[in-house]
């Protein structure tokens, strides 16, 4: 479907601005094709400048009820008609003016009346609505059908001033509960007027027994809910009295309700307010078990960073009794290992992520690196680049390969000689790279990783093939070893 800005583009001389209240106008109008139970098509006048007498109308958006019927099988968007065909719409754009009581027109098998409303942004008309409805179904409405039908004349009134859409209203309007799932009318001294019988069951639901026509709403939600506002907040009373445009939630052990109230205007008056609501017991519901089963897996990747160090302190105190050189030195390595995978887990037990931020992992691994070299205070280590958030399959087995790689380059690269130990990270879309360089001694002369029996080395290759799904690789510097380990993000 062509975008609205393409539909106008070369068409009409509309400024940026008024084309984004185009957009704010049909991000809140399903509810008024609800309300009128009328199919509604957005008209742009065709003209090449402002001073220009528009040589007809374009049609760039238009919007089905949910509610009734359409009127409209086929797609109108992108349709042109000329100036004088559709007398309505010309009258609409000319005088400002809302057309309405105009005789029904015979459109196939269907009678349709047809009604316009001018969009007014800033003093100026900008656009047209056109409203078409079966004329049949308007015979002998109901009591819901009628205060529907009342209601969606006083926000047209408001389109046609100026005041509706209503400015900065994007947050509060987002998501946007439909007519259907409830609607309350309230009198300008935020009485109910008119409740829809969804609106009577969800309040039923919460507890209240009455009818709620001729109580206050405020009042109302304020006897059901189980927040107590602050005395610096705004008071449930207040924000549901219909002066201002609000969102509450009115919520007890039995459900929570979401009511979005919105004024209606007519001039610089108010003459009261609807509030849509719409039950939303369940996602709540569904918000607090997520948040209760986060809260679980963080406390999991707490304990499991305790055990953890629990296992290295045993270790640890195990290689201070042996005497052998060799089984002291794997203890301690496997010692650093485990460390390096508690480092992970005490990341996510402190994260609301489902993700690792691995920089600070490595800041974590460099930090440990510095305090078991012994020529700590000789080595200046640096880093450029960011890695950014990891999967905790990704996070666990990287880990270890940096500790790995950074520890070959401090016990291997630099215990003799050399001074720098740099990181680089590169990340792209689908890709990553960590880069481990040292100006040290260098690789031995014929070295291949793939036979050496170094054992942190045959860890890191197995990690990042088969855990990493990447590549490893050792090359030669002129001065030192570059380490790369490349994977897929």
């Amino acid at each position: 479907m062509a975008r609205l800005e393409d539909l106008i583009l070369g068409r009409s001389a509309l400024s940026d601005e008024q084309i984004h209240r185009l957009h704010e106008l049909t991000a809140d109008w399903q509810m008024l094709s609800d309300l009128s139970f009328a199919d509604l098509i957005l008209w742009v006048p065709l003209r090449k400048d402002n001073r220009s007498w528009p040589t007809g109308h374009v049609a760039v958006a238009h919007i089905r009820p949910t509610t009734a019927a359409t009127v409209f099988t086929h797609e109108v968007i992108g349709d042109e008609i000329g100036w004088g065909e559709r007398g309505r719409i010309d009258a609409a754009l000319s005088n400002g003016e809302i057309i309405r009581d105009s005789e029904p027109e015979q459109i196939g098998e269907l009678l349709i009346k047809e009604e316009t409303i001018p969009v007014t942004y800033c003093g100026q008309v900008i656009a047209t609505i056109s409203r078409h409805r079966n004329a049949d179904l308007m015979r002998s409405p109901s009591r819901l059908e009628l205060n529907y039908r009342e209601i969606a004349h006083n926000l047209y009134r408001m389109v046609a001033e100026g005041t509706f859409p209503y400015p900065d209203a994007i947050a509060v309007f987002d998501p946007l509960p439909r007519v259907g799932d409830g609607l309350i009318r309230l009198d300008v001294n935020g009485i109910i007027s008119y409740a829809s019988p969804n609106a009577r069951s969800a309040f039923s639901r919460l507890g209240w027994a009455n009818e709620l026509e001729s109580f206050s709403l405020g009042e109302i939600a304020e006897s059901l809910s189980k927040i107590r506002h602050d005395a610096h907040e705004e008071g449930m009373r207040s924000a549901l009295s219909g002066k201002a445009l609000r969102r509450v939630e009115c919520e007890n052990s039995a459900g929570t309700i979401d009511l979005l109230v919105m004024p209606l205007i007519a001039s610089s008056d108010r003459i009261g307010a609807i509030v849509l609501l719409h039950n939303i017991t369940e996602v709540r519901r569904r918000d607090r078990e997520l948040v209760t089963k986060d809260a679980t897996i963080r406390e999991i990747h707490h304990r499991v960073k305790n055990n953890l160090q629990t296992v290295s302190a045993l270790l640890r105190l195990q290689s201070r009794r042996i005497e052998d050189p060799a089984a002291s030195q794997a203890l301690d390595e496997a010692v650093r290992r485990i460390a390096s995978i508690a480092t992970v887990h005490e990341t996510l037990s402190g994260s609301t992520e489902e993700t690792v931020e691995f920089d600070d992992v490595i800041d974590r691994l460099l930090l440990n690196a510095r305090e078991l070299s012994p020529r700590m205070n000789e080595i200046a280590i640096e880093r450029e680049g960011k890695i950014g958030p990891l999967e905790p399959r990704l996070a666990t087995p990287l880990a270890l390969v940096v500790t790995e790689l950074i520890h070959n380059a401090l016990e291997h690269g630099l215990e003799v000689s050399g001074d720098r130990l740099h990181i680089s990270i590169h990340r792209e879309e689908s890709r990553c790279s960590i880069e481990i360089y040292d100006n040290g001694v260098g690789l031995p002369q014929g070295f291949d990783p793939i036979v050496s029996s170094n054992l942190g080395l045959h860890i890191v290759r197995t990690l990042a093939e088969n855990e990493l799904r990447g590549h490893l690789s050792l090359l030669a510097q002129d001065q030192g070893t570059l380490a790369r380990v490349t994977f897929p993000v």
